[in-house]
């Protein structure tokens, strides 16, 4: 009795193709849910957001503040747009047109603008680090300016110990001249944006605010500046256990000169703790105290931790404004208006078209090339945009990307790369029928050849949409963004549903039976086959029938070679008889 025979473990390609398939519809149900939830929970949308030249956005014009008898140069502001665009694509709003009108730095923005980005875009940024010399609380009511309001007891006894000798360090209560502290004591809180601290020289005295007005503060001059940070990022600040305070904090991290000044300043300042508010340390931004925390030690690596009034929002504005520096010069807004689309819905309208015959003619030629096959095509390149939609969706609501002109450039040139793919599979298929393997056979083959091509020109597409795209600016990067999106999109569903639904034709009668219609006719592609019948089964000959016929023609050889030489003989002797 004959052993059973065991099963074979490994999958077959029918089982393959089904397997391939799930996972595909898990990614399909997985971005509608994702996208869905977005809608339901997160401000998302079913249609992606539009850029500027198809949907119209804001306009702000920044003017350059500069002390008076100065001036701003073009190398300055070519700086400050560099800045601003850092800026503004942190903030996830793709698509921004930022560039200089003589003077000015025009920035459009497309859509609503939220407060988060308008403040990215207003603020210039300026970070400096004073020494705390005076603090009081904010006045807000208005001073006669011809009023000599008597000092009070500890400001006077301020003045009179203040010596004549030059301040010796930014604490130096040398710094207080009577003139500062008149200075001080009538300053308004209110007219803290009239009073242009934001322009105030660095190496003397500040008189300013808190940023929500509620204290005023002398300070000395600038000892660390922003322009020495090399990275900032928001998180939130914790215990020496670890554990969450619940409070937002922006953390700084400054290069070697930083490190060595703020090293310096927090070695002195950590001296004077109980010399309230001497032993402070304000971190003003644009001429505005953003927090004065006393200075609980020596900080010498040079990753100091500002903290205040943070949320998350904000405290991830101000630490992308640090990170990608301070502008070079202060600004105020000009104006801000709302302007409309530069393109609109006809040039939209025209985009559309022009990639639906395009998708109209790769149709056409894929059933007149491939008829029937060219159906899986079809198919193909409909799951292909249905993807490509929901992840623009997702997208536009989760990182702030909008559609433009020449990203819908790039989505029509990615339909013949899409279908290049399959193209270059099917082709392969077919040389696999020329050379007499059976279609279930041709296709796995075909695959394994393919792939490696396929594999080979994606690779080539997403490195120059990659290159594209760091080294563009402006609408070119849309481009470059959906090229190198569809990219990856065609190789997925190469993979999960092309390769498969191949393995799964290959099955049916009317494609495994070489029907004219098919596409896979071995007729119309040049095989040679015993019948229509034998369609999967090429020509073979058993080797017993092989050997027969080697020792049949053997045997008639040599009888061929006797008779000829038996008649070469007789010839001879009837010669010589004669």
């Amino acid at each position: 009795m004959a052993a059973p025979t065991k099963r074979s473990s490994r999958p077959t390609p029918v089982r393959k193709a089904w397997r391939s398939l799930t996972w595909l519809g898990v990614i399909i149900v997985g971005l509608f849910a994702i996208n869905a939830a977005g809608v339901i929970w997160g401000g998302g949308s079913w249609t992606p957001k539009l850029a500027l030249d198809l949907e119209g956005g804001t306009q702000i014009i920044l003017e350059p503040k500069v002390e008076s008898g100065q001036s701003v140069s073009q190398e300055q502001l070519d700086q400050a747009v560099s800045i601003i665009r850092q800026r503004v694509d942190a903030s996830g709003v793709a698509e921004a047109e930022i560039n200089t009108e003589g003077d000015n730095v025009v920035v459009r923005i497309p859509g609503e603008l939220d407060d988060q980005t308008r403040a990215r875009i207003e603020s210039s940024a300026k970070l400096e680090l004073r020494a705390v010399l005076l603090a009081d609380a904010a006045t807000n009511e208005s001073i006669d300016p011809s009023a000599s309001p008597e000092p009070t007891d500890d400001a006077a006894a301020e003045l009179e110990s203040t010596p004549t000798a030059e301040p010796t360090d930014g604490s130096d209560p040398a710094w207080i001249t009577p003139a500062l502290q008149d200075a001080f004591d009538k300053f308004n809180c209110s007219s803290l944006d009239e009073a242009e601290t934001n322009v105030a020289p660095a190496g003397e005295p500040l008189v300013t605010c808190d940023v929500n007005r509620t204290a005023k503060y002398l300070l000395g001059p600038v000892e660390a500046s922003g322009e020495n940070i090399v990275d900032a990022t928001n998180g939130m600040v914790t215990t020496q256990t670890g554990a969450s305070t619940g409070q937002w904090a922006v953390n700084i991290v400054f290069d070697d000169k930083g490190t060595k000044d703020f090293a310096e300043v927090s070695t002195r300042l950590f001296g004077l703790q109980g010399q309230t508010p001497r032993d402070q340390f304000a971190f003003v931004l644009d001429g505005a105290v953003l927090t004065a925390p006393q200075m609980n030690g020596a900080i010498t690596d040079g990753r100091p931790q500002i903290t205040g009034s943070f949320t998350q929002e904000s405290s991830k504005s101000l630490a992308d404004q640090l990170k990608f520096g301070a502008l070079p010069i202060s600004f105020t807004v000009q104006s801000s208006d709302t302007i409309s689309a530069t393109l609109g819905t006809a040039q939209l309208q025209s985009g559309l078209i022009a990639g639906l015959i395009g998708l109209i003619l790769v149709v056409v030629y894929t059933l007149f090339q491939y008829r029937a096959l060219g159906s899986v095509t079809i198919a193909s390149l409909v799951i292909a945009a249905l993807i490509t939609y929901l992840m623009i969706t997702i997208l536009s609501w989760r990182e702030g990307y909008r559609l433009s002109l020449a990203g819908i450039a790039g989505l029509i040139v990615a339909i013949g790369f899409t279908a290049d793919s399959f193209i270059v599979y099917f082709e392969r298929v077919r040389d696999e029928l020329r050379d007499g393997r059976p279609l279930v056979g041709a296709v796995e083959a075909g695959w394994k050849r393919a792939f490696r091509t396929v594999l080979a020109s994606k690779g080539v597409n997403l490195l120059a949409a990659i290159v594209l795209f760091v080294l563009a600016v402006g609408s070119v990067k849309g481009f470059a963004y959906t090229l190198g999106l569809t990219t990856i999109i065609d190789v997925v569903v190469v993979i999960l549903f092309t390769h498969p639904m191949l393995q799964l034709l290959a099955q049916t009668r009317f494609f495994s039976s070489g029907n004219p219609w098919s596409g896979l006719d071995p007729n119309a592609l040049g095989a040679v086959y015993r019948g229509r019948a034998e369609f999967r089964k090429p020509i073979t000959v058993p080797a017993s029938k092989v050997a027969s016929s080697s020792k049949e023609a053997a045997k008639r050889q040599t009888i061929a070679e006797r008779k000829a030489t038996a008649g070469v003989g007789s010839g001879t002797s009837e010669g010589k008889e004669s």
